[in-house]
């Protein structure tokens, strides 16, 4: 069968590769010059950097964390994780909740106190059950962890009002704190959490964009850059892609391109889907990529909860997952911006973004003055989290029925329109394939 498939991002390379090695006859059509999409890395000035967030391979999943690990072969290293929380000056423990001997004791006691007020009263009944994203993050770790780090931290990444968001979809991506694991760690026993992160690889080579390209070797010949679909329609039975000059004709299509995108492609669309489909919420990254002169603590990535502390939610140490994306004798930070139309971020000019970051790392003595820092840059991506709102349930049903009526395929994390890691949007590859 000829299969088109929209987007090579890391979900379209897989499902290409899949389904070549099914015997599939395979286009992969990609707006950008380049394929990756997230899963992009840049080389400059001896610096690599992943230019749509940090990214490290893990997963619970073992077929897909062996097919990630298998395709980089020995172009990998194994690293044992050190997250931190940077709270009030402090660097804790991660996750927060495994970590709170380390806080001032006024806020270890409001921590403690509250997560046990908390789950005595969800014994008795007490609590009537979460409706919404905030209520869920009190109901589970008690008003404490919550005013002091959930509840600001995913305020701060979301850019959305935490009573404003669904929770369906914190299980399995929010694990509950074992109750004996919090007291623990308030009396300074040492706990793990997020366990199945606590071991995980990178690219010695290259950044994350090593795995995808390994990936696609197979199918390379198959991915047409420089595509931007401008049309679709169906004649025939067989799908006719343009991008207002070409046209492609396949007798399948699957779409791993935001919804947002591919919809105006479409001809006569009815407006509830119009309607639904805008109604979507997903938030921008901005990723500031930071080479250094001289080391870096020894963290592995490092969450900021404090808004006070900058804009960025998220810092990350590329050069202590491999010794080969800096210079020697240099360093790497990338430092995250989530970001909205029209918030304080997105109206930033470039340089301004680096100062103000570049000056955060100084106050938080992450580097010892500015005059250390020798390349900087500023990536933007438009699609980066998907944002489960209250209404997110109804519109996303409405935009996914419509897609299935008219046979176009959804697979990834934009044409799902999910919260889907890199193991995610593998293992949902290969679960499209696998149930042709």
């Amino acid at each position: 069968m000829k299969t088109a498939i929209l987007g090579a991002g890391l979900t379209g390379i897989t499902l290409a590769r899949l389904l070549h090695e099914k015997g599939d006859e395979v286009t992969i059509l990609e707006r950008e010059q380049e394929y990756g999409g997230l899963c992009r890395s840049i080389t400059n000035s001896g610096f690599t950097f992943d230019i749509g967030g940090s990214h490290i391979i893990f997963s619970r999943d073992t077929q897909v964390l062996a097919f990630m690990c298998d395709v980089l072969g020995r172009n990998s290293r194994q690293n044992k994780r050190n997250t931190k929380i940077f709270y009030k000056g402090l660097f804790i423990k991660y996750p927060f909740e495994n970590g709170l001997n380390q806080l001032p004791k006024d806020d270890l006691f409001f921590c403690i106190n509250e997560f046990i007020k908390t789950l005595i009263a969800v014994e008795k009944g007490q609590i009537a059950p979460p409706s919404n994203f905030r209520e869920w993050i009190n109901y589970t770790f008690g008003k404490g962890i919550a005013d002091l780090y959930m509840i600001p931290y995913n305020e701060k990444i979301w850019k959305y009002p935490t009573e404003l968001m669904s929770m369906h979809w914190v299980d399995g991506r929010i694990p509950r704190p074992p109750v004996e694991d919090v007291i623990k760690s308030a009396i300074g026993i040492e706990t793990e959490g997020y366990t199945h992160q606590s071991v995980f690889s990178y690219p010695l080579r290259g950044g994350i964009e090593a795995m995808v390209r390994e990936i696609a070797k197979p199918i390379e010949e198959s991915i047409q850059t420089g595509f931007t679909v401008s049309s679709v329609r169906k004649e025939n039975g067989n799908f006719i892609i343009s991008d207002g000059s070409a046209e492609i004709t396949a007798e399948r299509l699957i779409s791993t391109i935001p919804l947002q995108e591919l919809l105006p492609c479409l001809e006569q669309v009815p407006e509830k889907v119009k309607k639904a489909c805008g109604e979507l919420k997903y938030n921008s990254i901005a990723c500031v990529l930071v080479g250094i002169k001289g080391s870096v603590p020894d963290i592995s990535w490092m969450y900021v909860p404090e808004m006070e502390m900058g804009l960025f939610n998220r810092i990350s140490f590329p050069s202590n997952y491999s010794p080969h994306v800096a210079p020697s004798g240099h360093s790497s930070i990338l430092v995250e911006i989530t970001n909205r139309e029209g918030d304080e971020a997105s109206t930033m000019l470039d340089e301004d973004i680096i100062d103000h970051v570049v000056d955060a790392l100084s106050n938080m003595k992450i580097i010892k003055t500015k005059d250390d820092v020798v390349y900087s840059a500023v990536n933007l991506q438009k699609y980066a989290y998907v944002i489960y709102d209250l209404e997110y349930q109804k519109n996303i049903a409405i935009v996914k029925d419509y897609y299935a009526r008219i046979g176009i395929s959804l697979v990834g994390r934009f044409a799902e329109f999910e919260y889907l890691n890199m193991d995610g949007c593998i293992r949902n590859a290969m679960n499209f394939v696998g149930n042709l």
